[in-house]
């Protein structure tokens, strides 16, 4: 039972990572992302669906189109695969529960999320919105969030970044930060509580300090250079989903050693 569990779970995250794909590339140009169905970026050929299998034909095509021949971005397997990974893990965690739905939601969510941001440096409101409600939504029905704690993790997540982009305002009369993070954050707050929110806050604020600053330092850019703060938080976000409660007690134990 186990395995078929976990077979089940690997394989729809392979599918699902296909229409995170989609949500990748649709999004930001404002594309439906139902309509029309699969087709090539360069050429629009319709792709069949037994060329649409996730990995899998990419491999078999060898990253190219079977219309036109053009390169096929080896993001689109590797998204696949993470996906597939991300379901497998959630699954083994939590078995067959409310929480395991909830971390595939997390992950679909972020997943596309992280990437955009990374490459547009937008976080589309067309996935943030309905994630705080998602997140809520999922604590109500018994997640691994209790309802306070993400009613609390949703208003801490708006609130503190908020509050950040305010006092940054009045020091430097800039922005420090983006809206889109705000809202990126209470939805991380509304599926993992407001703990798993700051745990998050934290870690992607050192990622983005060590490889932003990696970056700008290689690259030769200024200081200025914006950086993708979101693509750092659902990287952090999936660090605090699968090891935040972990990392919590640890925390927790150095504060209240046991006598």
């Amino acid at each position: 039972m186990v395995i078929l569990l976990l077979a089940f779970s690997a394989c729809m995250g392979l599918a699902c990572g296909s229409f995170a794909n989609v949500l990748i590339h649709r999004l930001p140009l404002r594309e439906s992302v139902a309509f029309p169905g699969s087709h090539c970026p360069a050429c629009g050929a319709p792709i069949p669906w037994y060329l649409n299998i996730p990995v899998l034909s990419w491999l078999a095509l060898r990253g190219r189109c079977a219309a036109c021949k053009s390169r096929i971005s080896p993001r689109y397997p590797l998204v696949e695969l993470a996906m597939g990974i991300l379901f497998l893990g959630s699954a083994w965690a939590w078995g067959a529960s409310v929480h395991t739905a909830s971390a595939w939601t997390f992950c679909l969510l972020c997943v596309p999320l992280g990437l955009i941001d990374l490459e547009h440096q937008i976080l589309p409101d067309r996935l943030t919105y309905p994630a705080i409600a998602l997140g809520i939504a999922f604590a109500l029905g018994g997640s691994g969030t209790s309802w306070k704690n993400s009613l609390a993790g949703a208003a801490a997540g708006a609130l503190i970044p908020a509050a950040v982009i305010g006092a940054y305002w009045v020091i430097r009369r800039e922005e420090g930060m983006g809206w889109g993070d705000v809202k990126l954050l209470s939805a991380i707050g509304a599926f993992l509580g407001w703990q798993g929110m700051l745990l998050t806050l934290l870690v992607g604020s050192l990622l983005g300090t060590a490889v932003g600053g990696a970056y700008l330092l290689l690259s030769g850019k200024g200081k200025k250079t914006p950086l993708p703060f979101g693509t750092f938080l659902c990287a952090a976000a999936l660090v605090a989903l699968f090891a935040g409660e972990a990392a919590w007690r640890w925390y927790m134990a150095l504060l209240v050693p046991s006598p």
